[in-house]
């Protein structure tokens, strides 16, 4: 898989609005025009992107004088991600889409992260459908599913296509496991590859869309093509499925430009993806003769005035107070390596330092721990501005600090360090990385990486316990000044964020039920620029200059 992978993402830098060689042709009646499905997956509220959307406007537009039959979708994890999404909650992002004339879309993981009330004014929002067909409901509130459906048939011409929509079971531990949940109970559940049930639904929908007459049957995924918890991928779904033509996927940030994957039936289902951020605009091409081809479009330089108008308003609206000087500091501060990949996922760095400083000095705790997956961008030497900061910890979590014990402490570092490899990083791509990854302040560890990893996990990738031998070793604590080794029976105070310490995020559960003694306080942003401000006076270069050996992996 890994050499297929090299090759798409060659393909995707040399190749210019040029479909790859990677087709596959059902014998029905032609039609009488193509029917051409443009996609975008993971834009994370990157609206001008390289493509953008008054660039996806644009290139649709020229595609009318060759066919009347376009359909636009989007694969998930559109609404989150920058300044825009979080200052509006999502709700600035699904109003460009509607100016973009979306057709279909699914939920990603970060979908969910602004709670379910929020999203179910987005879905209801929207004035393209959501397709959701593996999440299911069992609880008594109101829920926004109301507004999904599994799937939708498009008509072109004398030709049906059906769409259907999955959504990753991983949402469950990579947004708010609390959302999920009413009354501490799990009311939101999806199907998920690890016990059959995601390859039983797709199987039933496509063939009720088949039945339903259409003529082809294409997926459209939060899945992505990488190994995760639920075991739950777009390569694992069409393995394990038939009568479906192509999927396009999201979630991993995959460049695929056209991939022939095998199904249950040994034939050839076409799988594509963009990467993230509009780095590319996908295009699946249905041909007047059948043939379906995919192919990735880049550097198309046209913008739509409308929309391009459109989205400066709304930037306008916010932007004045986001351009605000807040700090100025002495030092710049990155979350990736030097080959690109993202060292704040797998390893130490100096931002992630700060970071957790930051929560351990706001808060007076004896530790602090802060996820790599919610520090998601570098931090300007210079004037930094109130977007910078923001673009650092978008997510808006609160601080939050309990009473717990030395052994919780171990529990919660060997399930953030259960995927770490020895190496960092390889050919530009971060390896062992998690979004669980803890950034650590008041504390330090060794990893050793020959020893595997013994976690135990539940069906949902919330953490159970610790089997066996332990990965991270020499756990010390700051005690006067002095590093001692962490007593497992003894009581610390720790600080992080909401996301983790109250809502299980990532799969940490084993701080749920202790004393909380900051319960969800200062958002994440603004922890972080108190303490660039107030306690350092933006003079971070002599502290923070590199990494200073809190995490030593061996």
């Amino acid at each position: 898989m890994k050499h297929i992978r090299l090759i798409s993402i060659f393909l995707a830098l040399v190749l210019v609005f040029s479909a790859v060689s990677c087709a596959t042709t059902k014998e029905f009646v032609p039609n009488d025009n193509d029917i051409v499905v443009l996609f975008s997956n993971d834009v994370h509220c990157g609206i001008e992107g390289s493509i953008g959307y008054a660039g996806l406007v644009s290139y649709r537009d020229s595609l009318k004088a060759e066919t009347p039959y376009i359909v636009t979708v989007d694969c998930g994890d559109a609404v989150q991600g920058e300044v825009i999404g979080t200052v509006s909650k999502g709700e600035y992002i699904v109003d460009i889409m509607n100016k973009c004339g979306y057709d279909i879309a699914v939920l990603g993981n970060h979908e969910f992260d602004y709670g379910m009330p929020q999203l179910a004014k987005l879905v209801a929002k929207a004035d393209y459908t959501y397709l959701a067909a593996n999440l299911h409901f069992s609880g008594k509130n109101e829920t926004f599913l109301g507004d999904t459906k599994p799937y939708v048939i498009k008509e072109f011409g004398n030709k049906k296509v059906a769409f259907i929509g999955l959504e990753t079971p991983d949402s469950i531990t990579s947004s708010t496991p609390s959302y999920f949940q009413e009354d501490g109970v799990y009311v939101y559940t999806f199907d998920t590859c690890r016990d059959g049930s995601l390859l039983k639904t797709v199987q039933t929908n496509v063939n009720a869309a088949r039945k339903a007459g259409a003529d082809y049957v294409i997926l459209m995924t939060h899945l992505g093509d990488e190994a995760v918890a639920s075991g739950s991928t777009s390569l694992a779904v069409i393995a394990g499925t038939e009568g479906v033509d192509a999927v396009l996927d999201g979630h991993a940030h995959s460049v695929i430009p056209c991939q022939k994957v095998a199904n249950k039936n040994g034939e050839d289902v076409i799988l594509c993806s963009t990467g993230t951020k509009f780095e590319n605009l996908g295009k699946l091409t249905i041909a007047a003769d059948g043939t379906i081809t995919s192919e990735l479009v880049s550097g198309w330089e046209g913008k739509d005035a409308a929309t391009a108008a459109f989205i400066a308003d709304i930037q306008a609206s916010y932007e004045a107070a986001m351009k605000e000087v807040v700090a100025t500091i002495d030092a710049g501060f990155s979350i990736s390596r030097a080959d690109g990949s993202r060292a704040v996922r797998n390893s130490e760095t100096a931002i992630g330092n700060m970071c957790a400083d930051a929560y351990r000095t706001l808060a007076g705790t004896d530790i602090a721990f802060v996820n790599g997956g919610g520090i998601r961008a570098d931090l300007p030497k210079g004037d930094v501005t109130y977007e910078d900061i923001i673009k650092v910890h978008p997510f808006g979590n609160q601080l939050t600090a309990v009473k717990t014990t030395g052994r919780q402490i171990l529990d919660c570092l060997e399930l953030a360090c259960k995927n770490t490899q020895k190496e960092g990083s390889a050919n530009g791509k971060a390896l062992g990385e998690s979004g669980g990854f803890q950034s650590v302040s008041g504390l330090k560890f060794t990893l050793d990486t020959s020893v595997a990893s013994s976690v135990v996990l539940d069906d949902n990738g919330s953490f159970v316990s610790v089997s066996g031998a332990r990965r991270v070793q020499d756990v010390q604590v700051q005690k006067d000044g002095q590093w001692v080794a962490l007593d497992p029976d003894a009581t610390y105070t720790l600080a992080s964020h909401n996301y983790m310490i109250k809502d299980g995020g990532d799969g940490f559960t084993m701080f749920q039920g202790d004393e909380l003694l900051i319960d969800a306080g200062t958002l994440d942003y603004q922890v972080l620029l108190t303490y660039i401000t107030d306690t350092l006076g933006g003079k971070l270069a002599d502290k923070y200059s590199a990494p200073e050996g809190r995490i030593i992996i061996k």
